[in-house]
């Protein structure tokens, strides 16, 4: 009897452990599907503002295909006239065409080939807040990488001439791998990816750069659940493109550089 009352029990603590972590996932997942709705009503918010004080004509309009077709060639161009005011090296990317360039003052100095493309819903309809968004160029608040910014190589000063020793070590960074993170304006993320998957190290090296930026932001909303917030929405583009662009990208724009995108 005392065995059967055991059981009981621990078939009623099991119910209850299943039916929590049910509820848990349920409304984990309610808040994750509200966080991209949120994210879109803040920048309809900043950038277009109340839709009620429009008249019908405007609101017309903004729902044609045509005119926000045209818009958002506009805004591309504009956001790079704005770039192109500056002294700095800047980033247009252009996924229309497949096509990322590192521009001075209007002047294409390198093209890269984008080999994959995957976008946030966000990102790639016609929405005009979207547009008006992308109509300036986003500037980058922070990047992670799997390589260093600015290589550095320590050497010991020869004490003279009889020390001196050329540089005979071989550049072991042309063949590392290449996987980094550009965080832009309004939580947007641009992640770049080595097109190469030749060797081992490589692919381990993208899998565990990319499974921790996964981890790190379900550890974020996680956070934000417990006390009730909905998670930040993070809209993203994921490119990927020969090692050697990547590469020539991450190291030549600035750490604060400039991006125009066009979707």
């Amino acid at each position: 009897m005392e065995t059967e009352v055991k059981k009981s029990g621990l078939k009623i603590t099991f119910i209850v452990l299943i039916g929590i972590v049910l509820a848990f996932v349920i409304y984990y997942s309610i808040m994750s599907m509200l966080s991209p709705v949120r994210k879109l009503d803040e920048i309809k918010n900043e950038f277009v503002g109340n839709a009620s004080e429009k008249n019908e004509s405007e609101q017309q309009i903004l729902k044609d295909s045509t005119y926000l077709k045209l818009l958002k060639e506009k805004a591309f161009l504009q956001s790079r006239l704005v770039m192109a005011e500056t002294d700095s090296i800047y980033l247009s990317i252009n996924l229309a065409d497949s096509s990322i360039n590192i521009e001075i003052s209007g002047v294409v100095v390198h093209k890269a080939r984008i080999n994959s493309i995957n976008i946030s819903k966000i990102l790639s309809g016609s929405d005009y807040s979207v547009l008006s968004m992308l109509s300036t160029p986003f500037t980058i608040s922070r990047s992670i990488a799997t390589i260093k910014k600015e290589p550095v190589m320590l050497k010991m000063a020869p004490k003279d001439t009889s020390e001196y020793k050329p540089d005979i070590m071989p550049d072991t960074s042309i063949a590392e791998p290449v996987n980094y993170i550009l965080e832009v304006n309004h939580g947007i993320r641009i992640y770049v990816y080595q097109e190469e998957k030749t060797k081992f190290v490589d692919r381990m090296n993208q899998f565990k750069f990319d499974i921790k930026d996964r981890l790190t932001n379900t550890w974020s909303s996680l956070k934000s659940i417990a006390v009730l917030k909905v998670p930040e929405y993070h809209p993203f583009i994921r490119i990927k493109l020969p090692r050697t662009d990547a590469k020539i990208i991450y190291r030549a724009i600035p750490k604060n550089g400039q991006i125009a995108v066009f979707t």
